[in-house]
């Protein structure tokens, strides 16, 4: 059994590093370059997507950054200057597209991270972060040895903290530094 739960882990792995081609360079610099340039930022997802988007906010957090989790009862308004970054892996979720929606009435401009471009949510973004891998939208035929969408929510993991990482160097900030704002509450 434990070589089966060995050829289990190999595979994910091998999933998830398939996931970084390439492009993947590119889709962290555009993601950076709007971080960047936002007053404000809210991010979020839904289900174990929504995890992600949380993790990411966390990470922007540490880095100093203005940054919430929609649905927060301490969450901001946005408005012109402000991001919203959403993930919409299959490309589409309702709450999604009308959070969306809102924001752009504000004057914000919106962010789609996504495994499906075509779909309406990146459709509607102003920028697009496209993460190469299966959702639960396409998990059938066995493509991925992990269920459902998990690949898509590991990558995405992987892909928030390689962001964080380029923040950081982009800013010139240290370990040290955004060590200092972790919470001392737990």
């Amino acid at each position: 059994m434990t070589s089966g739960i060995d050829g289990l882990f190999a595979g994910a792995l091998d999933e998830i590093r398939a996931v970084f081609d390439a492009s993947a360079a590119a889709e962290v610099d555009i993601l950076c370059d709007e971080l960047l340039k936002a007053h404000r930022i809210a991010c979020y997802g839904v289900g174990r997507e929504g995890l992600m988007m949380r993790a990411l906010c966390m990470r922007l957090m540490h880095l100093g950054m203005d940054a919430h989790v929609v649905g927060d009862m301490t969450t901001p308004a946005l408005g012109p200057g402000d991001l919203l970054v959403v993930s919409a892996g299959p490309g589409y979720f309702s709450t999604v597209k009308a959070l969306q929606g809102v924001a752009h009435t504000a004057g914000a401009r919106t962010v789609a991270v996504t495994a499906q471009p075509a779909g309406e949510v990146p459709a509607a973004a102003d920028a697009v972060i496209h993460i190469r891998a299966q959702t639960m939208a396409d998990d059938t035929g066995g493509r991925s040895v992990l269920p459902m969408g998990s690949l898509y929510e590991a990558a995405m993991l992987v892909f928030f903290d390689i962001v964080s990482i380029v923040l950081r160097e982009r800013t010139s900030q240290t370990t040290e530094g955004m060590r200092s704002r972790h919470t001392n509450l737990e």
